[in-house]
């Protein structure tokens, strides 16, 4: 996951995410979302932060910071400030 930038949390607000997935496993996907249980589960109960790689419009990039919420469509950081699931690589 070398080619990723990592940027700080209050630049995720003033991205762009296309609509496409960018997985295309299924396996993929379904990792995805099992790792985002466990880092929401791990932010609220230990306050653990989780490095998030994902893609907007322009390029890779990677976060570090603590998971509040998940909903269908997005992982909640801190401030609100939110990520499109289909345009997360991957979470550890």
């Amino acid at each position: 996951m070398s080619d990723f930038q990592l940027i700080e949390k209050e630049v995720v607000e003033g991205l762009k995410f296309p609509a496409e997935e960018v997985l295309t496993e299924k396996e993929d996907i379904l990792q995805r979302k099992s790792d985002l249980d466990r880092a929401m589960t791990l932010g609220n109960l230990e306050h653990v932060k989780m490095k998030i790689y994902f893609e907007d419009d322009a390029s890779k990039k990677m976060v570090e910071t603590t998971v509040w919420g998940i909903t269908n469509e997005r992982v909640i950081l801190k401030k609100g400030v939110v990520i499109p699931i289909h345009r997360v690589h991957k979470i550890v």
